[in-house]
């Protein structure tokens, strides 16, 4: 079966130039020109990837980002824009897209960081266990949703890929190299900092006291450490 790829694009030009090259790449395309029927789309049929244009009529990118990340659908998500502030890019890659590319842009490119993010994606699910628990928090990797003590817990795509590191590996002191390897697919000590905001935005979502938390720990000199619950 060929994947699926939902194109959003209001530019006609657009949406044809990447229709045509994804085709000729093995890809079935279906194209969608406001953000009110992209979303409707992405949550009423199955898609293995995301093309998002940024600036739309009716809805933005970020705004449907926002909410299929909310409704807990991790298709991956590529934003392309012609928007290159750098404020754009950090809350797009924050709210759960996967990456950002600006116009005008090569197709060759944009098919090449599909693959790339598809491959990322692929490494970062083991598929050794379909549910993991530890203590309150269960994750299933077959429908890529948490909950804490039953309730489903809202993610984003890159806070669900902390959250499964850290469930495969418990106990584990985990540096920041690694997870900026592992889940940012990045050597750029730069980006540490990125990795602390994320892990101060998952432990409000998962302890009841983040300021003393049960389960992600920080491990001095190191990183960080998910503590696995024997209760």
């Amino acid at each position: 079966m060929k994947p699926h790829v939902l194109v959003v694009d209001d530019e006609p030009s657009i949406a044809t130039l990447l229709t045509f090259n994804l085709e000729k790449e093995g890809y079935q395309v279906t194209t969608a020109s406001n953000g009110e029927e992209a979303l409707h789309l992405a949550t009423t049929q199955s898609f293995d990837f995301i093309l998002l244009d940024l600036m739309l009529p009716k809805k933005d990118g970020l705004e449907i980002t926002r909410e299929l990340r909310q409704q807990q659908i991790y298709t991956p998500i590529l934003i392309i824009t012609a928007k290159d502030e750098a404020i754009d890019r950090i809350i797009g890659i924050e709210i759960g897209a996967d990456d950002y590319i600006t116009k005008p842009f090569s197709p060759r490119e944009v098919i090449a960081r599909m693959k790339a993010i598809t491959r990322r994606c692929e490494q970062m699910i083991p598929s050794s266990l379909e549910r993991l628990t530890n203590g309150a928090i269960e994750l299933n990797q077959v429908t890529k949703t948490v909950t804490l003590n039953g309730e489903p817990l809202t993610l984003t795509k890159r806070e669900y890929a902390l959250l499964l590191y850290f469930m495969t590996h418990l106990d584990e002191p985990i540096s920041r190299d690694t997870l900026l390897k592992h889940i940012w697919q990045s050597d750029f000590a730069g980006e540490s900092r990125n990795i602390d905001i994320y892990i101060s935005h998952l432990r409000e979502k998962l302890e009841s006291n983040p300021k003393s938390p049960r389960y992600l720990k920080t491990v001095r000199g190191i990183g960080y450490t998910m503590v696995k619950q024997n209760d």
